[in-house]
C-alpha cells in the first residue's frame, strides 16, 4: 500500500464507525421548530408556509435517522421533498451522502439549496460535490491531446484551444464551468480520463488532479451530493470514491429515486462498447507516435482496431445498417437475432484478433512509458470481453444490444438492482431514504420496493397538496382511435391542434415513441398553416432540451413536441403551460430484451405479467408525463390521453387512480370551456 492510499484508508477507518444517532425526541422536536410559521424556513423565505405533508415526510426521515432504517417515500408535486429530507439530515448533524439521477438536480443540491439551509438554519456544514470522471479535466491527457494532434475535426481541435485557456483559471476542473461545452462534445473523452486509461500514481500530474482532489474534499464533507451513476459504479467497481465515503455516512439519501434501478442496471452488468474501441485505438496511435514512434506500426494497430469496431457495429445492427433508415436515439435489439449469425460472430472475433495484436505490441513496449502499462490493462480487458460474449451468458442475465447512430453496445445485466442493494444495506447500520414523486400504484410501492429489494423497509405516500380538483382537468376522449390504428397519430395532431389553438399555443404533446413524435410534429405544422396559426411547432431533436424549453417559455404561442427525456424533469410554471397532451398509454414495448426477461421470470413464478408490470409501468410513466402539467399551488391546466384504452378498459381505472385527482370532462366541448375559462381568467 503506497502511502497516499495508506493515509486515505486511516482517514476513512477513522470515520467508518459513525457516531450514536440522534435522539429521536429532541430531533424531532427540531423539525418541528424548523418548519414553524415562525422558523427559520420562514425567515429564508417571506412566501413560506407550513405544509403538512412536507412536515409528515420529514418527520419520517427524522425516524429513519434516528432508528437506522430504511425509508420508501413518494411524495407528490409541490410537496417540498428537497427540504423535507435535507432539514433533519442538517439538524441532526449528520453525515449524509445525497444521491440524485441528473446533473442538473445535482448541481441545484449544491449550488442552491444546501448553502440557503446551512444559513438559515445555521448548521455550517462543509459540503462536496462528486461527479464521474468524464466530468473533470484530465491534466495528462490534455497535454497529450496537444502532442499527439489528433482530433476528429477543426472543431475538435478549436475546442481543445478553449479547454487550454480554461485550465489555467479553474479550481475544480469541472466541464460544468464552461459555458456552451455540450456534455456530448468530441473532446471531453479526449481530455477527461476514465478507469480504462487513468494512470493512477503513475501519472505525471497525479499531484495536480482534480478527480483526487474532488474525492479528498468528499472524504473530508459532511454532505456529499453525488448521481445514482456514481454510486453503482462505486458498486461494481470501486472506481469513484463513494465506496470509501459509504462508511462513514449516517444517512444516504436517493432523490429521483424511480430512476435508481434502470441507472442500476445499466452499471451492474458487462458492457463491450464501439466507443471504447475506438477510444482504445486512438490512444494507442498517439502514445504509440509520441514514445515508440518506429518500433511498431501504429498507424496499422490503429486502423486494425478501428475496422473491428466498425465491423462489431454493423453486424450488430444486422439489417438496420442496409435497410438506409437514419436511426434518432438508441434502440435496444434483442441479443438472440444477432448472435446466432455468423457475421456477429466473425465479428466478435475480429475484435479479439485486433486487440490481442494491439496488445502484443504494447506489451513489448510496456516498461517505457505509465501509458503503455495501462493500454495493455485496457486491450487485455477489451479482448477479454470480445472473448466473453462470444459464449453463453451467466444464467439469470440477461444479454442486449444498444445501437445508435454511431456506435454499439454489447450488454450483459441482471434483471433488477435487488441484490445489489441487499449487499449494501447489510453494511455499517445508517438511514437510507428513497424519495421521488413516482414510485408506485399500490399503498406498498412495490413497483419500486420489490426490484430495489426494498420490501422490508417502511413505506410512507404523501399527496400533493395541490388543489388539482379545482385547478385540473382530465379528458380522455371515447371514440377515438386506437392507438395501433393506422389513423391515430394523425387524430392525435388534429385534437392537440384545436386544443392549442384554443389557448393560443402553451401546449405540450407528450409522444410514446419517436416516430409518433415526427408524425404529430408535421401534422402540427400542416394544420397551424392551413388555418393561418401564428403558433410554432417545437420538435425534440431540433435543438438542444435546454434550448426548445426557453423558446417554449419565451414564446407562449408554441406547442413542444416530445418524447421520452421530455416526460419527466421539465419544470414550466406558471400559464406558460396549461395543456399537455399524452398520445397513448406508455406500456414498455413487449420486444424490448430487459422486458421480455423480467415478464418469463414473473410467469415462471405463476403471477400475472401484465398486471404487476405492464400496467404498473404504464402508471409510472403516465404520472411522470401528467406531472408536467401542474408544478405550483397556482398552476391551472388540461392533461388529456389520446387513448380510449383508459376509458373503456377495465385497468384504465387503475390508471385513472393513478394520477392526481383531476377532475373528468366528458367530451371535447368540456374540455375547450375549461380552456376558454382558462384563457379569460389569464386577461
Amino acid at each position: 500500500m503506497t502511502e497516499p492510499d495508506l493515509d486515505d484508508w486511516l482517514d476513512a477507518l477513522d470515520r467508518a464507525t459513525p457516531p450514536a444517532p440522534p435522539a429521536a425526541d429532541e430531533l424531532a422536536q427540531a423539525v418541528e421548530a424548523a418548519f414553524d410559521a415562525g422558523g427559520p424556513l420562514a425567515r429564508l423565505d417571506p412566501g413560506y408556509k407550513p405544509r403538512e405533508p412536507q412536515l409528515q415526510m420529514s418527520r419520517a426521515v427524522a425516524r429513519a435517522l434516528s432508528r437506522r432504517q430504511a425509508l420508501v417515500v413518494e411524495a407528490g408535486t409541490g410537496v417540498g421533498k428537497t427540504f423535507a429530507y435535507l432539514v433533519p439530515a442538517l439538524l441532526a448533524g449528520s453525515r449524509a451522502l445525497i444521491s440524485t439521477a441528473t446533473k442538473s438536480l445535482q448541481d441545484q443540491l449544491f449550488l442552491r439549496d444546501l448553502p440557503r439551509l446551512t444559513k438559515a438554519l445555521n448548521t455550517p456544514v462543509r459540503l462536496a460535490l462528486l461527479k464521474g470522471r468524464g466530468s473533470y479535466l484530465c491534466l495528462h491527457r490534455m497535454k497529450e491531446a496537444r502532442v499527439s494532434g489528433e482530433f476528429p475535426d477543426r472543431r475538435t481541435a478549436l475546442s481543445l484551444a478553449r479547454i487550454e485557456r480554461w485550465a489555467l483559471g479553474t479550481a475544480t476542473g469541472d466541464f460544468a464551468e464552461i459555458d456552451g461545452l455540450d456534455e456530448r462534445s468530441p473532446i471531453i473523452p479526449i481530455v477527461s480520463s476514465s478507469r480504462e486509461n487513468c494512470l493512477g500514481q503513475d501519472c505525471p500530474d497525479w499531484k495536480a488532479c482534480y478527480v483526487v482532489k474532488a474525492r479528498r474534499e468528499a472524504m473530508e464533507a459532511d454532505v456529499v451530493v453525488v448521481n445514482h451513476h456514481l454510486f453503482f459504479a462505486d458498486v461494481t467497481l470501486r472506481d469513484s470514491g463513494v465506496a470509501e465515503l459509504l462508511p462513514s455516512v449516517e444517512i444516504a439519501i436517493f432523490d429521483e429515486a424511480h430512476q435508481l434501478a434502470e441507472a442500476g442496471v445499466q452499471f451492474l452488468g458487462t458492457l463491450l462498447g464501439t466507443a471504447a474501441l475506438i477510444d482504445f485505438a486512438r490512444d494507442t496511435l498517439a502514445q504509440g507516435l509520441a514514445h515508440a514512434r518506429g518500433v511498431h506500426d501504429w498507424q496499422a494497430l490503429h486502423a486494425g482496431v478501428e475496422k473491428a469496431a466498425r465491423e462489431l457495429r454493423l453486424a450488430a445492427a444486422g439489417p438496420l445498417a442496409t435497410a438506409g433508415r437514419e436511426l434518432r436515439g438508441t434502440l435496444k435489439l434483442g441479443w438472440r437475432e444477432r448472435a446466432t449469425q455468423p457475421a456477429f460472430a466473425a465479428a466478435l472475433a475480429g475484435v479479439e484478433q485486433a486487440t490481442a495484436a494491439a496488445l502484443e505490441a504494447l506489451t513489448a513496449v510496456r516498461e517505457s512509458s505509465p501509458d503503455f502499462a495501462r493500454l495493455c490493462e485496457r486491450a487485455q480487458e477489451l479482448r477479454d470481453l470480445a472473448k466473453a460474449f462470444a459464449v453463453e451468458p451467466e444464467p439469470g442475465d440477461v444479454r442486449w444490444i444498444d445501437i445508435s447512430p454511431h456506435s454499439a453496445r454489447l450488454v450483459e445485466s441482471p434483471l433488477d438492482i435487488r441484490d445489489a442493494m441487499q449487499q449494501q444495506l447489510e453494511g455499517p447500520p445508517k438511514a437510507w431514504v428513497f424519495t421521488s414523486a413516482t414510485l408506485g400504484d399500490d399503498e406498498g410501492l412495490t413497483w419500486f420496493t420489490e426490484p430495489a429489494g426494498l420490501t422490508g423497509a417502511e413505506v410512507l405516500r404523501v399527496g400533493s397538496p395541490f388543489d388539482y380538483p379545482g385547478h385540473a382537468r382530465l379528458y380522455v376522449p371515447r371514440g377515438f382511435p386506437k392507438p395501433a390504428e393506422p389513423n391515430h397519430p394523425a387524430s392525435v395532431a388534429l385534437l392537440a391542434s384545436r386544443l392549442a389553438r384554443a389557448l393560443g399555443g402553451r401546449t405540450f404533446v407528450l409522444t410514446t415513441t419517436l416516430r409518433n413524435l415526427q408524425t404529430v410534429a408535421d401534422a402540427l405544422r400542416e394544420r397551424f398553416e392551413e388555418g393561418g396559426d401564428a403558433i410554432a411547432v417545437l420538435q425534440q431533436g431540433a435543438a438542444p432540451k435546454r434550448v426548445l424549453l426557453q423558446r417554449f417559455v419565451d414564446n407562449p404561442a408554441s406547442v413542444l413536441v416530445g418524447s421520452a427525456s421530455f416526460w419527466e424533469g421539465i419544470d414550466v410554471p406558471g400559464d406558460a403551460l396549461q395543456c399537455v397532451v399524452i398520445d397513448k398509454l406508455p406500456f414498455p414495448p413487449p420486444n424490448d430484451p430487459l422486458v421480455e426477461a423480467r415478464v418469463k421470470r414473473l410467469e415462471a413464478e405463476g403471477r400475472n405479467a401484465f398486471s404487476e408490470y405492464f400496467v404498473a409501468e404504464a402508471a409510472i410513466a403516465l404520472k411522470q408525463g401528467a406531472g408536467r402539467l401542474i408544478r405550483t399551488e397556482t398552476d391551472r391546466g388540461l392533461l388529456v390521453v389520446c387513448d380510449p384504452r383508459m376509458a373503456g378498459m377495465n385497468y384504465g381505472r387503475r390508471l385513472r387512480a393513478a394520477l392526481p385527482p383531476m377532475t373528468p370532462v366528458a367530451n371535447e366541448a368540456e374540455a375547450l370551456a375549461w380552456l376558454q375559462q382558462l384563457n379569460e381568467e389569464r386577461a
